[in-house]
């Protein structure tokens, strides 16, 4: 009998896997490539919600982790994924140049807003009102992250590429069996497909669509993240990823006129100079509508647990509610309400 079977191998099944693995678990990860929003995110992790200029919840304490985590990660699969790069909001009057430094005297914003005006010049952007700086942002190569991870997965034996038919899950003494499988938790980290499955399907994930170009403008020179009503992220050799749509009645994984449209739109308003779509692709983020993770326990099969609803900031919170949920079933140290299922049970049942 293993300890783990995990549903999923985008960034909260790795995230869990790696965690159990680190504290000496026996793990077999399952999937079958039928959700790709991992794959498809921009990756950047950004400490503050720029639209607003709020703090992201528990900031810094996801930091602290992400950090760790993926700089041991690394190590483990002699692979760069973390990269560590300013992120600019562009200025466009100055009243929000204004509403920046009112955020920055904020304590909790205060370690992540830079005080210091950014006057540089970039070519391909004008920028009358200059920029702000966003402190310990950066971006994870999700792509990479999840190739080399699943690699490394099929390379100790660990991953079972197949879709998961949840009729043959059976609860035995102390775990569940699945075909000719036995271990003592299962994990779902599904994603959107969270909606197929019969244990957690009554959960609230709405999901939200994105969509994303990778564009080439050789008259855009960017060395930083710019981070406006849309992201631009410099890839080298003149690409960069731009994005993303909110779409929160499609759910599907197609790419739109619409969407297009839109992000060229947006993309205009930062840049001043002409730029080429090479790519275009979409994905649907697994989102809640209270904005929190899904993170906890069945409340009747206590081997069955789900990992999910990282939204739009997945590479920051995957690693924070992974190591949450591993300490809840290993140390039963309780999960923090805001994002333990229980909080969509009946008042006289959490």
């Amino acid at each position: 009998m293993i300890d783990y079977l995990i549903i999923g191998s985008g960034l909260a099944g790795i995230g869990f896997a790696e965690i159990a693995l680190h504290n000496n678990k026996t793990i077999l990860v399952m999937d079958n490539n039928s959700q790709n929003s991992s794959k498809i995110a921009g990756g950047l992790y950004n400490p503050v919600i720029l639209k607003r200029f709020s703090e992201v919840w528990q900031a810094q304490e996801q930091l602290l982790v992400m950090n760790e985590f993926y700089r041991v990660l690394e190590g483990k699969l002699n692979t760069k994924v973390d990269f560590k790069k300013p992120i600019l909001r562009k200025f466009f009057s100055i009243e929000e140049q204004n509403n920046w430094f009112s955020a920055s005297d904020k304590a909790a914003l205060a370690p992540f807003l830079s005080t210091e005006l950014i006057t540089k010049k970039y070519s391909g952007i004008d920028s009358p009102y200059n920029y702000g700086e966003v402190l310990q942002t950066g971006y994870v190569d999700t792509a990479v992250l999840l190739k080399k991870y699943k690699e490394y997965l099929v390379s100790n034996n660990l991953f079972l590429e197949e879709a998961f038919d949840y009729e043959l899950l059976e609860i035995i003494p102390g775990g569940i069996r699945y075909k000719d499988i036995e271990a003592q938790h299962i994990i779902f980290a599904e994603g959107f497909g969270m909606h197929a499955n019969p244990f957690f399907k009554h959960l609230p994930l709405d999901g939200t669509k994105g969509e994303l170009f990778i564009i080439k403008a050789p008259d855009l020179d960017l060395d930083v993240i710019m981070n406006t009503s849309v992201f631009i992220l410099p890839l080298g050799g003149d690409l960069f990823k731009v994005g993303a749509t909110y779409n929160w009645k499609d759910k599907t994984d197609l790419i739109t006129e619409e969407g297009k449209q839109e992000l060229i739109e947006r993309i205009k308003e930062i840049v001043s100079c002409d730029f080429t779509i090479i790519e275009h692709f979409a994905g649907v983020r697994p989102t809640v509508k209270d904005r929190r993770p899904l993170v906890g326990t069945h409340s009747i099969y206590s081997a069955i647990h789900i990992l999910n609803g990282l939204g739009t900031r997945g590479v920051m919170l995957g690693p924070s509610m992974a190591k949450a949920l591993y300490e809840a079933i290993e140390n039963n140290i309780p999960l923090d309400s805001e994002i333990n299922i229980r909080r969509f049970l009946p008042k006289g049942e959490r």
